[in-house]
């Protein structure tokens, strides 16, 4: 049940993931880009480019897709949505695959679908792993640093008093930071986010002038200032949950980096001489060890040596120009209008990218559909295509879904409200003039496998339509040549027709269904037959065609359907037999009647059968 069950979570989620990871990725890279060319440049510019990469990490883009959806947009053309969605799409959702899929057959094998089911529970129990690991390193580190804070005593006056407050009226504090004396041989750090207090080393104050105790104080007050504690929180975060990700642990490096750079940036401009606060940093070194956790900030962060040499160079960092400015904002707010922009042209559905046409060209969904709810008295149920059109009569939501999926049996379809099997729709849609002559050029089951799938990107638009895949074993038929040998009657195909002779008539392909249990095929392949059986009420399981013939057959199927089968099929489909002829008791059952008839038998078998879920669907927009 838990291998099947975060099978299904991964199908679902597995794409957007990944599309969500390599978004993140991509950002992290860009922000990369940007600081190398903001590195003369001052370090705080630097640090909040990182600090929005991480962040990226933990606000997926999908979030402002949606967004972006819920915006009016212009009923321009079909062709420039769909160009400018996709040339977007490509770059920002590589792994996700089209949703609307059509179902594809099931096949005997059975080693796949078990790594299937299996690898899911791999991956999740290796990511919980290593999830765990981490917070618990990081819980053991915090109590250490906690049982420091506890145990250290409240300083309330002393010259790193008398200083910090100084320092609080010059840097306009909104608050004063609490001073606590400790024992442990931690560094001067700034402990908390809401109500940060200041760590100090006992005996450290005996080391240092006053020059250097306020360099040190200094450089504190601005890590209170800028929230480095909640920033660095917010990574730790990322980190747990993204630790598989080596880019995520080369951040929390730069940001460790980058914030501690600005800091001796902002005390180097207060006034502090280089030597003096470079020599502060190497004596609290001397007698402290850094502290342990990212969130606790400290003054002896980051590569010491390229610290110092930073300091000492008393190179001045330029401020940002216009041109750097306008860099920034630019691609700010292009990230942020990308995925926005994406979900304003979501209009037409991602399906589109499987409608090609024979020369590669992405084929229009329809031009206009027409969704109205059938008359109550009608009973005439159609769906079938013709040139340009797509038209349902009296056909209930369940069909037409089928229909869209390629689904051959009930048991492939799950989900969504009762109403779909009873409520019923007469469908009008109308393919551009252009997409109907291209379509026309392909064969049968192309053409019908394209209209499939502008009908799932109609479900989609106008019903809302939402819908997972998930593969199961079920119980399955396998279509079989029974012992006696086939019985069908090979469909003659007509001779070529002898020079400067019109071309012979194609023969007729079809299969008329003559009343209950009552079937008539011409010109049809055995593979179709499979899919007609799937679609029998007393069978009710997927049957698969192992018959290994191959070509186009005639034949006639007669037999009496199972009453209850008939029944169970539910209200909808009374209609379908209340004017056909009485039912012969007498006649043989499907199983029996396609052995005596065909020469071919059903197998009962498990397989693993492709099924969609219904996760959310709605009744019909308005026109």
């Amino acid at each position: 049940m838990i291998p099947e069950y975060l099978s299904a979570m991964w199908t679902a989620s597995a794409a957007a993931l990944g599309d969500h990871l390599w978004q993140s990725t991509l950002f992290a890279v860009v922000a990369g880009l940007l600081t190398l060319i903001l590195r003369n440049n001052h370090a705080r510019a630097r640090y909040w480019l990182w600090l929005a990469a991480s962040m990226k990490f933990l606000i997926p883009f999908s979030l402002l897709v949606a967004l972006g959806s819920h915006l009016p947009w212009s009923r321009g053309s079909a062709g420039t949505k769909a160009g400018l969605y996709f040339a977007m799409e490509e770059v920002s959702q590589p792994f996700s695959q089209p949703t609307f899929s059509v179902i594809a057959r099931v096949t005997p094998s059975t080693a796949s679908p078990n790594l299937i089911r299996v690898l899911p529970a791999l991956l999740a129990a290796t990511w919980l792993v290593g999830f765990l690991v981490v917070l618990l390193v990081w819980y053991v580190r915090w109590r250490q640093i906690s049982a420091a804070v506890r145990q250290a005593l409240p300083l309330r006056e002393g010259r790193e008093v008398v200083a910090l407050r100084r320092l609080e009226r010059v840097g306009e504090m909104p608050q004063r930071i609490e001073v606590r004396l400790s024992r442990a041989a931690l560094e001067p750090g700034i402990f908390g986010i809401s109500s940060p207090v200041l760590l100090w080393p006992e005996g450290i104050s005996g080391r240092l002038e006053d020059a250097h105790l306020e360099a040190i104080l200094a450089h504190e007050l601005w890590h209170v200032r800028r929230r480095d504690n909640l920033a660095a929180a917010v990574h730790m975060v990322v980190e747990a949950i993204f630790w598989f990700h080596p880019l995520v642990w080369w951040m929390g490096a730069r940001l460790l980096e980058e914030r501690e750079r600005a800091c001796d940036e902002e005390v180097l401009e207060m006034g502090s001489e280089p030597q003096v606060y470079a020599e502060s940093i190497l004596k609290a070194c001397e007698f402290c060890v850094e502290a342990p956790l990212a969130c606790v900030s400290g003054v002896t962060g980051a590569d010491l040596k390229r610290r110092i040499v930073r300091i000492m160079s008393e190179r001045v960092a330029e401020r940002l120009g216009f041109g750097k400015k306008l860099l920034l904002l630019t691609i700010c707010s292009t990230a942020v209008a990308v995925p926005v922009v994406l979900g304003l042209v979501n209009r037409p559905p991602r399906v589109l990218r499987q409608l090609q046409e024979a020369d590669g060209a992405v084929v229009q969904p329809f031009e206009v559909a027409t969704i109205k709810p059938s008359h109550p008295g009608d009973n005439m149920v159609q769906l079938f295509m013709s040139h340009g059109k797509f038209t349902t009569r009296a056909e209930t939501l369940k069909g037409i879904i089928k229909f869209a999926y390629d689904i051959k049996s009930d048991n492939q379809l799950s989900g969504g409200p009762s109403w779909i099997n009873s409520e019923k729709y007469d469908i009008e849609a109308k393919e551009e003039a252009s997409v109907a002559d291209n379509l026309q050029k392909l064969s049968f089951e192309e053409h019908a496998k394209q209209v499939r799938l502008m009908v799932q990107a109609l479900l989609a638009d106008r019903f809302n339509l939402k819908v997972s895949h998930r593969t199961k074993d079920l119980p399955v038929y396998a279509l079989v040549v029974a012992k006696s040998g086939p019985k069908l009657t090979p469909t003659e195909v007509p001779p070529p027709a002898a020079d400067g002779a019109s071309a012979p008539t194609k023969a007729f392909r079809g299969i008329r269904m003559m009343g209950p249990g009552q079937l008539s095929a011409t010109n049809i392949n055995i593979g179709l037959l499979a899919d007609i059986l799937s679609g029998q009420p007393e069978l009710g399981r997927l049957v698969i065609d192992e018959t290994g013939l191959k070509g186009n057959y005639d034949w006639t199927l007669k037999w009496t359907p199972d009453q209850s089968a008939q029944m169970s099929k539910g209200a909808e489909d009374a209609h379908a037999t209340a004017d056909a002829p009485p039912l012969d008791s007498s006649g043989p059952s499907i199983f029996t009647a396609l052995e005596e008839q065909l020469g071919l038998k059903l197998e009962a078998k498990k397989g693993p059968v492709e099924t969609l879920v219904i996760e959310s669907i709605e009744k019909a927009s308005e026109n």
